[in-house]
C-alpha cells in the first residue's frame, strides 16, 4: 500500500498543473500579472501551510496544485552536488584570476542551461522537490578574501572590492539570463555581509567593523549586485554584526537592504543560522523568538533546521502577525512565478531546455579555456619555460600532480572525465618516459605505500566485502545487501546507492575478513565524509561516528601470518557529497637522496604542489600543521614541500614549481630559487590539460593574481580582526612576494599615449584611453588595469583601488586602444561615515598590466597622469 502511494505521489508531482487543479484558480490564470497571482495564491494558504514554505524543503501543498520545492541548490562553479554529470569549471578563485568578465559571464549561462537541464529532468522523473535539482542557486560568494587564512575565501572572486563587483555582476546577468519576463535561474549573493572567517567561529562570532570600513570594503559588491544587477536572492551570514545576528541585524537587513537599496527579491538564511540565533550568539531565547525576530528583518527562507515551524506558535503568541508572514510567503512564491515553475512548459523557453546540454563540446571548451586563462605565471626565470616537447624523460612529482580532489575544488559537481596534471603531461607527450611519483604529503615526508589487499578479504566464501546499504544513517531497518569486490565508494547527494536509497541520510556496514599473508604491521586507511566506525575482530579502534568532513585516520594492525581478522567498517552520510574508502599498506618515509639519484637523468622536473580542498575549506576538522578547522594557521608553504624542492634544485635540473591553492601562500625561498613557478588554483575538469598547455607552450598565460601573495606570515593583522588597516593591496604598506593583479606573459607589451582631460567638474563621468602594443613576435593576451589613488593624505583612501580591467588579445606587433569610462562613484571615497563623496582636488590615473609601483616585466612600462577634479 504504501508503494503505491509513493508512486501516486511522483505522478501528482510530474502532472502539470493545469492538469492537477484544472486552472479554478486566479493565480493559475496565466495572463495575470505575476503580483497578483502571487496575491491570490497566498490569500488561499493556511497560516500551517504558509510557513511550511518558508523552509528550504517547501512540502508539496496537493488542494493547491503546489509541488513540493527545495531551495537549496548550488552553482559556484558549475552545477554542485547534483546526481547528475555536469561541467565542472576551475574554482572561484579562478575564475577571478582570470581577470575576463565576459568568460565568467559565459560559464553562468551555461551552468544555469545545464541546471535547467537538470530541474526538467527532475521534473519528468517525478523528483522536482528534490535537494540540488531547483533552480534557485546560493551563489555567488561575493564576501572579500581580507585574510588569505580564510578557507573559504576560495569560493569569493578575491580580495578587491571593484573586480569582486564586476565579476558577480556578470556572473549574476549570465545564471539569470535576459528574458524579460523569466528568470533562467535565480543568484544569490552571499554572505551578507561582514564574513570571512575564522571558520571555527563562525557560529559565534560578532564582526566589529568601522562605518568607513563597511562601505569602503565589505558592501561594495552587494550594493552592485542588489542595485545594478537585481540579483533575485541574498543570503545572511551564521556571525553576528554589531552584536545582532546578521540575519536579525537592523543595519544590514533593515536599513541598507530593504530601505535603502529597495531590494524586492528574497533572503535565507545560512544553513542551520537561525538555530544560532538561540543556540550559540544567545541572543534569543528559543526557536520562536529566533525565527520570529528573523523573519521581522526580511529573512524568507530557513536553510537547514525547521526552527521556522515555531512560527506558528510565535504568530499564536503575538511575536508577529500572520500578515508579515504573507511579506516573505509572497517574496518566495514571486521568485517561482518567475523561474516560470507555475506556467505551461511552452511559454517558458528555459524549461524545455534538453538534457543534451550537460557536458555538452561547447561547455567542456570553455571549462578548458577558463583553466587556461586563470593560470598564472609567477617566475619564468632565463625562458625556463616553456619546456620542449622533445624531452625524452619528465618527472613529475608532488601531492597535487595526480589529485582528482584538488582539481574539482569545493561545492563542486562531478563530471564524466578529469585531468590531472599528470594526466594532461602524459597525453601531451605521448613518445617521452613520463616518471611520476607522488613522493610526499602536503605536509610531511611519510607516505603509506598501499597495497592491493583485495585477494586477502573474503566473506562468506565470495571474496571482498558484504555490504549492507539502510535508507537512513542509523544502521536500522532491513537493508539492501550485496558483496562488493573492494571499498571505495564516491556519490553525489541523491545519486542511487542501492535499490530504493539514495545518498543523503543513509548508512552502510561492510563487513569482511581479511587473511594475513605476513607476520608484521599492516596500516589500514579510512577516508570518509561523514562519519565512520572500523572494527577489528569485533573490538572498535577508530569512532570517527560525528561528523567528519574529509577525515583520515589510520590504524596499526600487528598481524601474524595466516591469521584471519574480522574487520567492520560501519558508515554514514547526512547531506553533501558522500565518500568512504578503505585503504591498506605500509608507511614508509621518502629518502629525497635515493629520490634524487632515481630521477637525476631527468631533463626537467615539473614538482605539483601546494595545498588542496582537503586540507581548507568550509568547517572542517583538519588538524595538520600549518591548518586547523578548514582555515590556515600559517600561510607559509609546508616546510616538508620547500625541503623537496631544496633536493629537486640540487639536480642542476630545470625544476618547474607548479602551484595548486585557493588562497595566497607565502614561497620566499622558491621565488628565489625555483626557475619556473606556475599557479593553476584548483583548475576544475581540464586542469590538467590547461597546465600541460601552459607548461609546453601550447597556450601563452594570462592570468593575473586576485589576491596579494605575502612574503610571510608577520606581514598579516590578527585573523579574527576585520578592520581593513594592512589588510589586501589597498591598505598593505609592506612589500609583497606577488602583487594584487601581478602576471606574466610568454609575449612583452608596450603601453602609450595615457589621454584624459587635465580637469573635470566634480560629479562628471572621466573618459580616457590608453594604447597598448604587443612587442614580441608571439600572440599574447594581456589585462590593462586601471587603477586610481588619492595623493591627498589629510583624506581617508586606499593606498590605490583598481577602477578598471580589461583582458585583450594581441598580435605581434599588434596595437590597441582601449577606453574606460569611470563614473562619479568610482571617482568618490568614503568619508569616515560611511558616506560616499566625490573628492575634490587631484587624483593619480594610472594605466599598465599591474598595480601602480609594481612592474611587470613582460608588461613592459606603465603610464601614470594627475587630474583635477573641481
Amino acid at each position: 500500500m504504501k508503494f503505491k502511494l509513493k508512486i501516486s505521489l511522483c505522478l501528482f508531482l510530474a502532472l502539470p498543473l493545469s492538469v492537477i487543479a484544472q486552472n479554478k484558480y486566479p493565480f493559475q490564470n496565466t495572463k495575470l500579472d505575476f503580483k497578483k497571482r502571487v496575491d491570490d495564491l497566498v490569500s488561499r494558504m493556511t497560516l500551517e501551510e504558509k510557513v511550511g514554505q518558508m523552509l528550504n524543503a517547501a512540502p508539496a501543498i496537493p488542494r493547491l496544485g503546489i509541488p513540493a520545492y527545495d531551495w537549496w541548490n548550488e552553482v559556484l562553479h558549475g552545477v554542485a552536488r547534483t546526481p547528475f554529470k555536469v561541467t565542472v569549471y576551475p574554482q572561484a578563485i579562478g575564475m577571478a584570476a582570470t581577470f575576463d568578465k565576459q568568460s565568467l559571464f559565459k560559464m553562468a549561462d551555461y551552468s544555469a542551461s545545464e541546471g535547467r537541464a537538470i530541474n526538467n529532468k527532475a521534473i519528468e522523473m517525478g523528483r522536482s522537490g528534490d535537494r540540488y535539482v531547483g533552480l534557485t542557486y546560493w551563489t555567488p560568494n561575493i564576501n572579500i578574501f581580507r585574510d588569505p587564512r580564510w578557507g573559504r575565501g576560495q569560493e569569493t572572486y578575491g580580495e578587491d572590492p571593484y573586480l569582486t563587483s564586476v565579476m558577480g555582476a556578470s556572473f549574476v546577468k549570465g545564471l539569470q539570463g535576459d528574458d524579460p519576463k523569466y528568470l533562467k535561474a535565480a543568484a544569490c549573493a552571499k554572505h551578507y555581509a561582514v564574513h570571512s572567517g575564522p571558520e571555527p567561529d563562525r557560529h559565534v562570532f560578532n564582526a566589529e567593523v568601522s562605518k568607513y570600513d563597511l562601505w569602503d570594503t565589505y558592501l561594495p559588491a552587494f550594493r552592485k549586485l542588489v542595485v545594478e544587477s537585481k540579483v533575485e536572492g541574498v543570503m545572511c551570514a551564521y556571525n553576528a554584526f554589531q552584536t545582532q545576528p546578521c540575519c536579525g541585524s537592523d543595519l544590514l537587513m533593515v536599513d541598507i537592504l530593504r530601505k535603502q537599496w529597495n531590494f524586492t527579491g528574497y533572503v535565507t538564511s545560512d544553513c542551520w543560522g537561525i538555530d544560532d540565533f538561540f543556540k550559540n550568539h544567545k541572543t534569543h531565547k528559543d526557536a520562536a523568538s529566533a525565527s520570529a525576530d528573523a523573519v521581522l528583518h526580511g529573512t524568507d527562507v530557513e536553510c537547514g533546521t525547521d526552527a521556522y515551524k515555531s512560527l506558528v506558535k510565535a504568530v499564536k503568541e503575538g511575536k508577529l502577525l500572520e500578515s508579515q508572514i504573507d511579506v516573505s510567503v509572497k517574496r518566495l512564491f514571486m521568485t517561482r512565478f518567475k523561474l516560470g515553475m507555475f506556467d505551461p512548459k511552452e511559454m517558458v523557453k528555459y524549461a524545455q531546455t534538453s538534457s543534451s546540454v550537460l557536458e555538452s563540446d561547447e561547455h567542456k571548451a570553455h571549462s578548458l579555456k577558463m583553466a587556461r586563462q586563470s593560470i598564472v605565471m609567477l617566475k619564468n626565470k632565463n625562458n625556463t619555460l616553456p619546456l620542449s616537447k622533445s624531452v625524452k624523460k619528465i618527472v613529475v612529482l608532488g601531492p597535487n600532480a595526480d589529485n582528482p580532489i584538488a582539481i574539482l575544488g569545493n561545492y563542486n559537481g562531478t563530471p564524466s572525465v578529469l585531468k590531472t596534471v599528470l594526466q594532461g603531461i602524459k597525453e601531451k607527450l605521448p613518445n617521452a618516459n613520463v616518471v611520476y611519483e607522488k613522493a610526499i604529503n602536503f605536509t610531511n615526508d611519510t607516505l603509506l605505500a598501499y597495497r592491493n589487499y583485495s585477494n586477502q578479504c573474503s566473506f562468506d566464501g565470495k571474496q571482498g566485502f558484504k555490504a549492507e546499504y539502510f535508507a537512513n544513517n542509523e544502521l536500522k531497518g532491513n537493508p539492501v545487501s550485496r558483496q562488493e569486490q573492494s571499498l571505495e565508494h564516491a556519490w553525489q547527494e541523491g545519486q542511487q546507492v542501492g535499490e530504493g536509497i539514495v545518498a543523503r541520510n543513509f548508512s552502510a556496514r561492510y563487513t569482511t575478513n581479511y587473511l594475513s599473508d605476513a607476520d608484521g604491521p599492516v596500516t589500514f586507511e579510512i577516508e570518509g565524509d561523514d562519519g565512520y566506525r572500523f572494527k577489528v575482530d569485533g573490538k572498535e579502534v577508530i569512532n570517527a561516528w560525528t561528523r567528519n568532513r574529509w577525515g583520515a585516520q589510520q590504524y596499526k594492525l600487528l598481524a601474524q601470518k595466516g591469521k584471519s581478522y574480522q574487520i567492520v567498517l560501519e558508515y554514514w552520510q547526512g547531506d553533501g557529497k558522500a565518500n568512504i574508502k578503505l585503504s591498506a599498506g605500509n608507511y614508509q618515509k621518502t629518502n629525497f637522496i635515493a629520490l634524487v639519484e632515481r630521477i637525476k637523468d631527468a631533463d626537467a622536473i615539473v614538482y605539483v604542489g601546494g595545498i588542496s580542498p582537503q586540507l581548507e575549506g568550509e568547517e572542517m576538522k583538519v588538524n595538520f600543521p600549518g591548518f586547523s578547522g578548514g582555515d590556515r594557521t600559517s600561510i607559509m608553504l609546508p616546510k616538508v614541500q620547500t625541503d623537496l624542492m631544496k633536493a629537486l634544485h640540487g639536480t642542476g635540473k630545470p625544476v618547474v614549481f607548479v602551484m595548486m591553492t585557493g588562497s595566497a601562500i607565502a614561497i620566499p625561498w622558491e621565488a628565489e630559487n625555483i626557475p619556473a613557478i606556475v599557479n593553476c588554483w584548483y583548475g576544475g575538469q581540464s586542469a590538467g590539460t590547461a597546465v600541460a598547455d601552459v607548461l609546453f607552450g601550447d597556450y601563452n598565460p594570462a592570468g593575473r593574481l586576485p589576491v596579494t601573495f605575502y612574503a610571510s606570515d608577520s606581514d598579516l593583522p590578527n585573523f579574527s580582526d576585520y578592520s581593513m588597516t594592512g589588510r589586501t593591496y589597498r591598505y598593505f604598506s609592506g612589500k609583497p612576494l606577488y602583487g594584487f593583479g601581478y602576471g606574466l606573459s610568454y609575449s612583452s607589451f608596450k603601453y602609450e599615449q595615457l589621454i584624459m582631460p587635465a580637469q573635470i567638474k566634480g560629479g562628471a563621468r572621466l573618459n580616457l584611453s590608453v594604447a597598448i602594443t604587443n612587442t614580441s613576435n608571439i600572440t599574447g593576451e594581456e589585462v590593462v588595469q586601471l587603477y586610481i589613488s588619492n595623493p591627498n593624505s589629510k583624506v581617508k583612501s586606499p593606498i590605490k583601488t583598481l577602477k578598471g580591467f580589461e583582458r585583450i588579445v594581441l598580435k605581434p606587433g599588434e596595437r590597441k586602444v582601449l577606453k574606460f569610462s569611470l563614473s562619479p562613484r568610482e571617482l568618490s571615497f568614503i568619508k569616515e561615515d560611511g558616506v560616499a563623496q566625490v573628492i575634490k582636488g587631484k587624483l593619480v590615473i594610472s594605466a599598465g598590466g599591474s598595480q601602480p609601483d609594481e612592474m611587470n616585466p613582460t608588461s613592459g612600462n606603465l603610464l601614470k597622469k594627475t587630474i583635477t577634479i573641481l
